[in-house]
């Protein structure tokens, strides 16, 4: 019947059909990749889907995963039958997948957006939703990208991130700052309480488009990003912007992120300029130290006093809820006494992203000025400076 015909190649144009076969190994390194960026509790239903798309000219299956703020878009071979798409509850088929058998699952677009997986044994449908809902998620720039280096900008991100702003209302805080120049990466972000500065020098970035390029990236891509850039081979992010979006290309793997607006601060007016009281601490040391003497600081500030004296560093705290503790720790130390007050976890996150390795300089000018951690290795490519409000004790 002509009918008939007609009314199968409707569905095949809509994408109705979609059948594909796909490797478990493989479609479920995606789906992890993916299934952060999915929306848990939402209020828009079908951003709890990933939306599946096959082609066949490439032999490929797209995953797409949104959440309106920022999408992650990836794709593995897969011997696609019929070309078409599907959307799916993404907990849901990750969950499954992860249970099933090595070897090739069979996925087949049915009627209601019911979608059948096979694999071996099992055969499971799941109740799909219309494709037509899934937003449109903006395309990767064909123009002005520029290259980074992978274990650059993941060094970058991970001794930065950790002082971003939680308060939602300080919302130019709430992302750290990208500074691109033709021979330099930089990130910077801070709380208002403490900053953390990174620069790597001897870099070819070849042309950035006026010299500088600064972007603020929120921290929930930066937290993306920092999964995507430890679980790849690839060496460069292609990163890109439009007036509204981020676009950061890992391999075959692209993250799409909504712009911060706003002005960061003027980060340079705070880096502290004559500190010239110093000491030089072990990081195991320090960081032991400060991980004891915190048990016993007041459990809301968890403010600790350092007092610095000839040849040795003294750190205390001190509460009526729990008692009070000190650890000594001897090394150099020339100039006036000085005594200090630092909130304790902040100075672990530092020494945390500095891996507790190695020697830490701490540098002073008062007791109300503003303090300064850096690693103590001359020999690192990386210019990294942490920056602390001292606190009254």
């Amino acid at each position: 019947m002509p009918g008939v015909g007609l009314e199968a190649d409707k569905h095949t144009v809509q994408g109705f059909a979609m059948e594909i076969s796909v490797s478990k190994q493989e479609l479920l390194r995606e789906l992890t990749a993916t299934q952060s960026v999915v929306e848990r509790k939402t209020t828009i239903p079908i951003l709890s889907n990933f939306l599946l798309e096959a082609d066949e000219a490439e032999g490929r299956l797209t995953i797409t995963a949104t959440d309106l703020d920022q999408s992650i878009k990836t794709s593995c071979s897969a011997k696609v039958k019929k070309p078409g798409s599907c959307t799916i509850p993404a907990r849901k088929l990750y969950d499954y997948i992860k249970l099933l058998p090595d070897g090739d699952i069979s996925i087949k677009l049915q009627d209601n957006h019911w979608v059948q997986l096979r694999s071996g044994r099992s055969n499971t449908k799941m109740v799909g939703m219309a494709r037509a809902n899934f937003p449109q998620v903006p395309e990767f720039p064909s123009v002005s990208s520029v290259s980074l280096p992978v274990a650059t900008f993941r060094n970058l991100i991970s001794k930065t991130i950790f002082a971003i702003s939680n308060e939602e209302s300080r919302y130019t805080l709430n992302g750290a700052l990208l500074i691109l120049k033709p021979e330099s990466l930089a990130m910077v972000a801070t709380d208002g309480h403490r900053l953390a500065h990174i620069e790597k020098q001897g870099e070819n970035l070849g042309t950035v488009p006026g010299g500088e390029k600064k972007t603020l990236i929120p921290r929930k891509a930066l937290a993306e990003l920092q999964s995507l850039l430890s679980n790849t081979d690839a060496e460069q992010v292609e990163f890109a912007d439009d007036e509204n979006q981020l676009f950061f290309r890992i391999g075959k793997r692209v993250l799409t992120s909504r712009k911060l607006t706003g002005q960061f601060p003027n980060y340079e007016a705070v880096l502290p300029r004559d500190n010239n009281k110093f000491i030089i601490i072990r990081s195991e040391d320090l960081s032991g130290s400060i991980q004891r003497v915190a048990q016993f600081a007041d459990e809301r500030s968890g403010a600790i006093k350092l007092r610095l004296e000839q040849n040795e560093l003294r750190i205390s705290s001190s509460s009526t809820e729990s008692g009070e503790s000190e650890d000594t720790i001897e090394s150099p130390y020339q100039f006036d006494a000085l005594v200090v007050g630092f909130n304790s976890a902040y100075m672990l996150d530092f020494l945390k992203a500095i891996g507790n390795a190695g020697e830490v300089r701490l540098e002073f000018k008062d007791a109300q000025s503003a303090g300064q951690m850096r690693p103590e290795d001359p020999s690192d490519d990386y210019k990294y400076r942490y920056i602390i409000m001292p606190m009254r004790i």
